[in-house]
């Protein structure tokens, strides 16, 4: 079984809305996914993922696999088991994390000290798709090599070959068919290297294809040029996976591209801190000029948390430093961009996404853009609106 086949059952442009099959069921597309590093969404618990209903879940198989390893997880009935929530989950390799450590890496794989307690640890490809196996994740990812930007050409060719050298290990020590195995094109923003790499990356065969090492710094001109060399070239009939992009403007951007999955700790690292994604922009839930505010935090969200709570109430959580500040604003978040992403949707089915797009860059185009100054990607966006 080929349990990642995607099937478009609308398009605008190049824009897609369409549904994955899985040993698990179906994941509509385009969608965002939720990041629960360890098995868990800050703050949030497997009942608030039942009220979200995300199309699929990321977990992390660096600190997984070391705490508490993928073998408890695997003993305990995988990640499905282990925490209580039976949507579909996705696995990253781990590879990220690892290359941020003091490392070393070589042609078999990458030594690393572990976080935890400073020892050092081997991952090899194999060992990444074994790891990710015991977790039990409906999606899994290759080892990849994530160089940081900028980079010499140099240095993205020698991670861009050891990436496709690992992907065809990967894909030969992949066994469980009821797990999609996902390759992913690296090549930092080297238009002709992203180009190249991903034709090699599907004449090795995946069930999907993600595009890694993008949205960490680099200008918006260089993302988007990265991006699209990369679509290009991958396959129709696949998911599609833009990995930790989830600023509202890099989201609907990519998706009028043909991405189709998304990831990124934004929704929660900015609730955790006191902002809140709105129509209108970031808002500082803190500011001062909250304190008498009745208002909900987006008048035109639905979510649970708007239709409850005043700017004015969570403004006063974060000042007394009730932990639940950050819990509802996170929900918040998550919701908002949740159904920013469905309306995206909606709106390749009804072939007006261009006018969508258009209104959704108007309030998040990064700075930099046409003008102005800033980056896409995950961290990034405009300023607070208050």
């Amino acid at each position: 079984m080929r349990p990642a086949r995607l099937r478009v059952e609308a398009s605008d442009g190049a824009a897609r809305a369409g549904v994955v099959a899985t040993a698990r069921g179906e994941v509509r597309t385009p969608c965002f996914m939720p990041v629960g590093t360890r098995g868990a969404l800050r703050l949030l618990s497997a009942a608030d993922l039942d009220a979200l209903a995300p199309a699929v879940v990321l977990a992390n198989t660096y600190h997984l696999m070391l705490r508490p390893g993928a073998e408890a997880v695997a003993a305990l009935g995988g990640l499905h088991g282990f925490t209580g929530w039976d949507g579909h989950f996705l696995t990253d390799s781990g590879g990220f994390q690892v290359m941020s450590l003091p490392s070393h890496v070589d042609d078999d794989g990458v030594d690393f000290r572990s976080s935890y307690d400073g020892s050092w640890r081997r991952l090899t490809p194999e060992g990444a798709v074994l790891a990710q196996e015991l977790l039990g994740a409906d999606f899994q990812m290759v080892l990849d090599v994530c160089t940081r930007l900028p980079a010499p050409r140099q240095a993205l060719e020698e991670a861009g070959e050891r990436t496709l050298a690992w992907a065809a290990r990967a894909r030969d020590a992949h066994r469980r068919q009821d797990q999609a195995l996902f390759g992913i094109v690296q090549g930092g923003t080297e238009e002709d290297l992203r180009g190249i790499y991903a034709e090699r990356l599907v004449d090795i065969g995946f069930d999907g294809y993600a595009v890694g090492g993008l949205a960490v710094g680099e200008p918006p001109a260089s993302f988007l040029g990265a991006l699209a060399a990369t679509m290009a070239v991958l396959p129709a009939d696949r998911p599609r996976y833009l990995m930790g992009v989830g600023d509202p403007w890099s989201v609907v951007t990519a998706i009028g591209m043909g991405v189709d999955m998304f990831d990124c700790v934004l929704p929660t690292r900015l609730g955790r801190h006191g902002t809140a994604l709105t129509g209108q922009g970031k808002l500082a839930v803190k500011a001062s000029r909250y304190a008498l505010d009745g208002s909900p935090v987006d008048p035109a969200c639905g979510c649970p948390v708007c239709s409850r709570h005043s700017r004015a109430y969570l403004r006063h959580l974060y000042n007394v430093g009730e932990p639940t500040a950050g819990r509802l604003v996170s929900l918040h978040n998550l919701a908002w961009l949740t159904d920013l992403v469905a309306r995206a949707r909606s709106a390749v089915t009804a072939g007006t996404f261009a006018a969508f797009a258009a209104a959704v860059a108007a309030v998040w185009a990064p700075r930099g853009l046409d003008g102005v100054d800033g980056l896409p990607g995950c961290p990034e966006g405009p300023l607070p609106i208050g």
